[in-house]
């Protein structure tokens, strides 16, 4: 990797970390020494790039520093182009609308000579099965979810039965055939996951969920891994 990538390469990493980076992890990202690494956050902070931290503790970026965003590299547009195909595929309406959109922004914004890895990717999306389709509204359903809101709605399990629910919508999960709403369920007092093509109907309210919406993510997420723990402990 030439030294202009790399010092590239140790700003895109800081950037997408929340925590303190440290030496060590760097160094192994990027594969080379310690040594290499500290001279070249020497050079990053002369060139009055906002690094806080020091060896041994961690390193972070100032969230207020600004680099042109579309600096990528043919990695980076690659999977861009590989996401987008995918939500374009699989997403609803409107995100699908939104990742054709995003692509077109991206092909318009880099220089000439990165265009190819757009234009003539090579990754693709294989074909799969039809998604089933929505019994609500995914993109209202994303709105909600941002806001706090709580939806109600009318589900068919898979032995046919229908049940009326309350829910707080959390997370939407776009799988290959199927997209799940993860939800808080007021009827079972707890998280539950509906498919959206067995929701026969549902009601957009205007009554707050119980808890933020971040809040209710990382409940849900705790929640989930306390799941995956228990299948696999099995």
């Amino acid at each position: 990797m030439r030294r202009a990538d790399r010092l590239f390469q140790i700003i895109q990493v800081l950037r997408r970390s929340a925590r303190p980076v440290t030496a060590d992890q760097l160094s192994a990202e990027l594969e080379v020494s310690k040594r290499t690494v500290y001279r070249d956050i020497s050079d990053l902070i002369a060139q009055r790039v906002p690094i806080n931290g020091e060896a041994g503790f961690g390193y972070v970026l100032d969230r207020d520093f600004d680099m042109p965003p579309l600096m990528l590299t043919p990695d980076e547009l690659e999977a861009a182009v590989l996401g987008a195909q995918w939500v374009a595929g699989k997403g609803d309406r409107v995100l699908a609308a939104a990742a054709r959109d995003l692509v077109a922004k991206i092909t318009a914004a880099v220089p000439e000579r990165l265009r190819p890895f757009i234009e003539d990717p090579s990754i693709g999306v294989p074909g799969g099965r039809e998604t089933a389709p929505d019994g609500l509204d995914l993109a209202r359903t994303r709105l909600w979810i941002r806001d706090g809101k709580k939806i109600s709605i009318r589900y068919r399990d898979e032995q046919g039965s229908e049940s009326e629910r309350t829910i707080w919508p959390t997370i939407i999960g776009y799988a290959d055939a199927v997209r799940l709403l993860a939800a808080w369920c007021e009827l079972r007092q707890g998280f539950r996951h509906f498919r959206t093509d067995r929701i026969v109907a549902a009601t957009f309210l205007d009554e707050r969920c119980g808890c933020r919406p971040q809040e209710l993510r990382r409940q849900w997420r705790r929640h989930f891994e306390a799941e995956r723990k228990g299948r696999d402990s099995r």
